[in-house]
């Protein structure tokens, strides 16, 4: 049986006779769960190790850029030759871009004879054109006089060099097909210039395949799964400027700005709230509309810079953001229909906001307090994505092994080669996937630790100013913070190491269980009568149900860390057991006030998603190197990292109810039913019979 609260809380001599107020007693506590926190310590050494194998391996370029026939990333400055203004990748000859779309063919597009260009050829009206390789050998030209002449020195051949151009061996080769931008690749148009092949011919150029098998090759490369997965991690790295202001900035403003309304403007906050909910889902709900092309005519696109009108180009990130809107209307119409539910319950919300608004305007320190987890959470935000975008763009360049003919003609040594002339691909070990795993664990164990370490800090501050009578200096308002936060330093990292990994584990457990899913339903053993499908959609539920229950555990099991000093099991216990024998009592009371507090949440990060696509449909984000592919990675990282922020500012409201609800429980428990330590501002709201019996009824 746990002891009485009493015992351990409230007001103590000290050693010289001095009365302490409104803290913990320390003689009674000591460190618990070290071996959790022996482990996170592991966990975080890990994590650096991890991270500082991306560095060295990685280079973020490979997400948005290809790579040459010499295994160079376009764009590279450090490539040799320098190709800091080329950033397009071009295949040379057409026939082996042909070859490689052909069904069953050997010939792989990454074997094609590729090089970094800085825009898209485009065949001459009145003559023939050509894309040389880079100068070299024989050929006297700088790197900057052959872009200057279009990538063109075929002038210069020798007849050896212009006969082996002629069999599409270069080292210069015709451009017959017309090109567009499509994400830093030239796309072929399968249209081929008549004048151009007409020159060719001519010249006696061997044949070259017209078809639209060479435009679906390219294009197919391009949408690949993989492709498309690094192109929405190179997003991120651009729109880094946007992830700042929207993911960081922004939110923080709009949580200090909550939070002071709570404060001063209590009884209109959960209207306010649900009203600003609704229209800030419709107004994202609709830039979705405009981006997946629904409407007006802003839908995205995969071409980057001018084009003919004419050329339509379709991506895989359209359907992705089409597929997102239907969510998205989804979510509205049942955002709608909740907020209208819950109408009636708004006076019970306002009810339950006062009592963390007393809290708040005693002890104001609260306010400011979040400043310290958010900038430890920006700076391992910053860290961590830096090293996220490294290890995703990590792995070995190498040759390909292919017996394809891709003979070509070699400027050092003035002949045509047909050994090792096969093209670069990076090559991913089964570890890189591990490490990005780990990397992606590690992100949401740390948050879930922050968070936590935030909340228990709030839940012993708040604490002992329940406990004291609710009485505080008025001149030194934020020592019970701090002594808080050195309780939680000294005693309980481990507790909270500990409750934040379960979260973080049962959290996982859900994407290896999407995965099995969909493995059995790609290979049709996916369950097709109603009994497998009712067993499958239950066990969703109940894994759900378990992720909700233990966060609901860990919070008050924080707040009774934060109290009595307890490992975080006992704590959980002592929490579960309080909540139980008063279940009738704290059930409906904290639930809606969670309701208006997860709608506030949802404000925030749903205005910091409006924003960030405000900021992305700029000139700088929509052309140039700068462009992205689709606004959906940004604008979804945005609204995430805006929900931690206000999590972690809300929290001040959430764990003061909270807080305030299990003490007021615990002190009506110890001394018969009336609570001795609520302090007067707090009994006028928790200890009126009427005000309570209306709180757990309803109006």
């Amino acid at each position: 049986m746990r002891g009485p609260l009493g015992a351990v809380i409230g007001r103590y001599p000290s050693s010289d006779g001095v009365t302490q107020m409104g803290g913990i007693i320390r003689h009674n506590r000591k460190c618990r769960d070290i071996p959790v926190l022996v482990f996170f310590i592991a966990f975080w050494v890990a994590m650096i190790v991890n991270s500082s194998f991306g560095f060295n391996q990685g280079n973020p370029l490979r997400l948005t850029y290809g790579l040459d026939y010499k295994g160079n990333v376009c764009g590279d400055k450090h490539a040799h030759p320098g190709l800091s203004e080329l950033g397009l990748r071009y295949w040379q000859n057409p026939n082996q871009v042909y070859q490689s779309g052909l069904k069953d063919s050997q010939f792989k597009l990454a074997d094609a004879r590729s090089i970094c260009l800085s825009e898209c050829p485009i065949p001459s009206e009145d003559s023939l054109s050509w894309v040389c390789d880079y100068p070299e050998g024989d050929i006297r030209l700088s790197m900057k006089d052959w872009i200057n002449r279009n990538f063109d020195y075929f002038e210069f051949l020798t007849p050896e060099m212009r006969n082996s151009s002629l069999q599409l061996q270069g080292p210069c080769y015709p451009v017959i097909f017309p090109s567009v931008n499509v994400y830093w690749s030239c796309q072929f148009i399968a249209r081929a210039s008549n004048t151009s092949l007409k020159h060719w011919q001519q010249m006696g150029g061997v044949n070259i395949n017209e078809d639209m098998v060479i435009d679906r090759s390219i294009h197919n490369s391009i949408n690949s799964r993989s492709a498309v997965l690094k192109r929405y991690m190179a997003d991120i790295g651009k729109a880094w400027p946007v992830l700042i202001v929207c993911g960081g900035i922004l939110p923080l403003f709009l949580s200090v700005i909550w939070l002071m309304m709570i404060r001063h403007f209590v009884a209109a906050m959960p209207w306010i709230t649900v009203v600003l909910f609704n229209v800030l889902t419709i107004s994202v709900t609709m830039f979705y509309y405009l981006k997946a092309g629904w409407i007006g005519n802003d839908a995205i696109s995969p071409i980057i810079g001018e084009h003919d009108p004419y050329i339509s180009v379709y991506g895989r990130e359209l359907t992705h953001i089409q597929a997102v809107t239907i969510l998205m209307t989804f979510i509205m119409a049942v955002a709608i229909l909740t907020s209208i539910a819950i109408v009636r319950r708004i006076l019970m919300a306002t009810s339950v906001l006062k009592v963390a608004a007393k809290v708040i305007g005693e002890v104001q320190a609260l306010i400011i307090f979040p400043l310290i987890p958010y900038g430890i959470l920006a700076v391992f935000y910053m860290f961590w994505i830096s090293a996220a975008l490294h290890l995703f763009s990590s792995g070995q360049v190498v040759q390909n092994n292919c017996n394809s003919n891709c003979c070509t003609y070699d400027l050092i040594a003035k002949r045509v080669n047909c050994d090792r002339c096969c093209g670069y691909s990076i090559h991913y070990t089964p570890h890189i996937g591990v490490a990005i795993l780990f990397h992606l664990f590690g992100c949401y164990w740390a948050t879930q630790f922050f968070i936590a370490c935030s909340s228990t800090v709030i839940a012993g501050s708040v604490a002992s100013y329940y406990w004291a009578h609710g009485e505080t200096s008025p001149e030194i308002s934020f020592i019970s913070v701090f002594s808080s936060m050195k309780r939680l330093m000294r005693y309980s990292l481990g507790s909270v190491a500990l409750g934040s990994l379960i979260v973080s584990f049962v959290e996982s457990i859900r994407f290896p269980l999407e995965a099995i899913r969909r493995k059995l339903k790609s290979s049709s053993h996916e369950p097709d009568n109603w009994f497998g499908k009712a067993a499958y959609q239950s066990s969703q539920c109940f894994l759900r149900c378990i992720e909700w229950t233990i966060k609901s555990v860990n919070r008050n099991a924080y707040i009774m860390i934060a109290i009595t000093g307890k490992s975080f099991f006992s704590a959980s216990s002592i929490a579960t057991e309080l909540i139980m024998n008063n279940i009738l009592k704290i059930g409906r009371l904290n639930v809606i006030g969670d309701v208006i507090l997860f709608l506030g949440k949802l404000c925030v990060s749903l205005s910091c998603a409006l924003f960030s696509f405000l900021m992305l449909d700029t000139h700088k984000y929509n052309s140039a190197h700068n462009k992205t592919s689709s606004p959906l990675f940004p604008v979804v990282v945005c609204w995430a990292l805006g929900y931690i922020v206000a999590t972690l500012f809300f929290a001040v409201v959430e764990m003061s109810i909270d807080t305030i609800v299990l003490s007021f429980c615990q002190d009506s428990e110890e001394h018969q039913g009336t609570a001795q330590y609520a302090p007067p501002l707090l009994m006028e709201t928790l200890s009126n019979q009427n005000e309570m019996q209306r709180l757990t009824q309803g109006p």
